[in-house]
């Protein structure tokens, strides 16, 4: 019996309206979370949603903080409207089932991308929460998601074992890559701005914004990777450097930066490196520590940015071919090839 669900009922059947409701799946993600949908008792009415986060593995607060926060600020994340942060409940507005990801084809992309660009811009310029300072992305931040990628993907998932050599190469590049990512103006980052992370609604081209609890202050350029190099589906270079420029000088245009093109274009390579070091070992422990073997399938697409990434940087060129004669050939025989999502 999943007791959760039950408790999780009882809790919701208190609110006037909701004495008769049960609560239906919409879906999990990949952390303990899990998501429900309910109606009032006139089924006709506009549904809520159910958050499930069990407190021994979730904190609520920083959901709580940010949401309530960037709700006052026209961001469009849900409206929280019942809260239990002991039981680790939450009674939110719906923002609908229509993941950008599932909506993306080639009419559509450029109005969807343009609009959440613009959404990200209002995120970037958006204060912290009075009552929740945002956690820094520093160093040691930095560092731990780049651990990822050997401790969890090299070793774990592929049974690589690294000599010094390989070590040291990466330990050169993660510090190139560190370099680069402190060196940007500091926004405030969603730190998980992508196409499964983002809900395309009727009447606007700005979507609906989930998955933030994680929040950081840190460099200009993370999220607009997170969403330009999307783990999960891949652009033509021609469409990801069109929308690029399109965000460079909306957020210039904000008084986010001062950088010209190629140097923010440099930004953005840099960092999108870090995060795909990061997101690689996130799918393979997501795998091997919860069960979930369904990332597996992203990380050939991952690495595969790695290797496009690193091969215009000349400073990385040994990491680069590493990856290439030495990572990717692994990843290809155990996981399989990058699957056919460019579009």
């Amino acid at each position: 019996m999943d007791t959760r669900l039950q408790e999780l009922t009882d809790w919701v059947r208190q609110f006037p309206g909701f004495d008769q409701a049960s609560a239906e799946p919409v879906s999990g993600d990949a952390s303990f979370r899990r998501y429900f949908r309910v109606w009032r008792n006139n089924s006709t009415s506009t549904p809520v949603i159910v958050m499930d986060a069990p407190p021994e593995h979730e904190d609520c607060g920083p959901f709580v903080a940010i949401a309530t926060h960037w709700h006052r600020q026209g961001i469009d994340v849900p409206e929280i409207l019942q809260q239990n942060l002991q039981r680790g409940f939450l009674l939110l507005e719906d923002l609908g089932d229509h993941l950008m990801l599932g909506q993306l084809d080639n009419d559509s992309a450029d109005r969807l991308y343009r609009g959440a660009l613009r959404e990200l811009v209002d995120i970037q310029k958006a204060t912290p929460p009075a009552d929740y300072p945002l956690p820094p992305y520093d160093q040691a931040l930095l560092d731990r998601e780049m651990a990822l990628f050997p401790d969890w993907l090299l070793e774990k998932q592929l049974g690589m074992e690294l000599s010094n050599g390989e070590r040291c190469l990466l330990d050169t590049a993660f510090a190139f890559l560190r370099e680069s990512a402190l060196a940007q103006p500091e926004v405030t980052v969603h730190r998980d701005y992508h196409s499964r992370n983002l809900l395309v609604r009727p009447g606007t081209d700005r979507p609906g914004v989930i998955d933030f609890q994680d929040a950081v202050s840190g460099p200009v350029t993370y999220d607009a990777v997170s969403l330009l190099k999307d783990c999960y589906i891949e652009w033509p270079e021609p469409k990801v450097a069109e929308w690029l420029e399109f965000f460079r000088q909306l957020s210039l245009d904000a008084g986010l930066h001062k950088a010209d093109p190629e140097t923010f274009r440099q930004w953005f390579e840099l960092m999108g490196m870090q995060r795909h070091l990061k997101a690689s070992g996130i799918f393979a422990r997501l795998a091997i520590r919860d069960g979930k073997t369904g990332y597996l399938n992203d990380i050939p697409r991952t690495v595969g940015y790695l290797i496009s990434a690193s091969s215009r940087q000349p400073a990385l060129r040994h990491f680069h071919e590493w990856l290439l004669e030495g990572v990717m050939p692994v990843v290809e025989q155990k996981l399989g090839t990058p699957s056919d999502t460019e579009l």
